[in-house]
């Protein structure tokens, strides 16, 4: 539970590539403070950092955008008392960036600015902190690297009360919740591929997510709890680690600790219904980030 006096918030730190070298960050004016900065707002109740960065990012600039590696928490003290916190996410526009901006009574103006010149744009050394941190990713193109979701199913059914085959054991009222919940939060990352055990339980767990992307929901039985073993675990954890789409694999207790040791990541100890965020460059992880839906 956080303080009662700490304010989160959470922004991005938006790039593209323009002229097929030229990295450019988005940066936006409030009117209120008369300064440039990066896109950023306080998080809404029931809602997790990353979606705040998304969606602050949409309101703040009209873009929608995916996210990266993160980058800096940043704490300091507010006028009116206590502190207020800022997670920052390096992230992509989901298009080309094109700005279709209206000005708005917190936002004055959006503009894309050169990387070498945003130092010199920014008002706040604390945004130049977080600029220094990007600019660490580039010599090894960690800015692009591209997320990979592990993903415990969500609270099923009891298993004995169950009757029947397990592997159609259902998600109980509360998973189905977090299945919910799930979705704005793999949005927040632009996955496009869902990876899943057959068991019922876990398909559930990915499937809203799934039509709300409108994308197929790749089924593997060598990740059930039923069939799995150390090989096709192994076969499965080179495909995801290769794989150059953001994906979300969903899969069972027992399963991951195998899932984990191929992929060469310390077991995080899921519980139901978390997710870690591995970012992978090529085959190499690069960062890591752990959420509840």
């Amino acid at each position: 539970m956080q303080p009662r006096d700490l304010v989160l918030a959470a922004g991005a730190v938006v790039w593209r590539e323009v002229g097929g070298r030229r990295i450019q960050l988005l940066v936006v004016h409030r009117m209120r403070y008369d300064d440039w900065t990066f896109p950023k707002g306080k998080i809404d109740a029931g809602e997790r950092l990353p979606v705040t960065a998304v969606r602050e990012t949409a309101e703040e600039t009209g873009l929608g955008i995916h996210l990266g590696v993160p980058l800096s928490r940043l704490e300091y003290p507010l006028t009116t008392g206590g502190t207020k916190q800022v997670s920052y996410w390096c992230a992509r526009p989901d298009g080309e960036g094109e700005l279709s901006f209206e000005p708005t009574h917190e936002i004055t103006a959006v503009r894309w600015v050169d990387l070498d010149e945003t130092a010199a744009a920014l008002s706040y050394d604390t945004d130049r902190r977080v600029l220094d941190d990007f600019t660490r990713l580039l010599p090894g193109a960690e800015h692009r690297a591209i997320p990979l979701i592990v993903l415990r199913h969500a609270k099923a059914r009891s298993r004995r009360r169950w009757k029947g085959d397990d592997r159609r054991r259902t998600l109980a009222a509360r998973g189905l919740s977090e299945a919910k919940r799930l979705v704005p939060l793999l949005q927040a990352y632009g996955i496009r591929t869902v990876v899943s055990s057959d068991s019922t339980r876990c398909v559930q767990t990915v499937e809203p997510y799934a039509d709300s992307v409108d994308v197929d929901i790749a089924l593997d039985r060598g990740l059930s709890q039923e069939d799995a073993t150390r090989k096709t675990v192994a076969r499965r954890a080179e495909l995801l680690l290769g794989d150059g789409e953001p994906t979300v694999v969903c899969t069972h207790r027992p399963v991951l600790p195998m899932l984990f040791d191929a992929m060469h990541i310390e077991d995080p100890s899921l519980e139901t219904s978390q997710l870690i965020v591995l970012h992978r460059r090529d085959d190499t992880v690069v960062a890591r980030e752990l959420h509840h839906p």
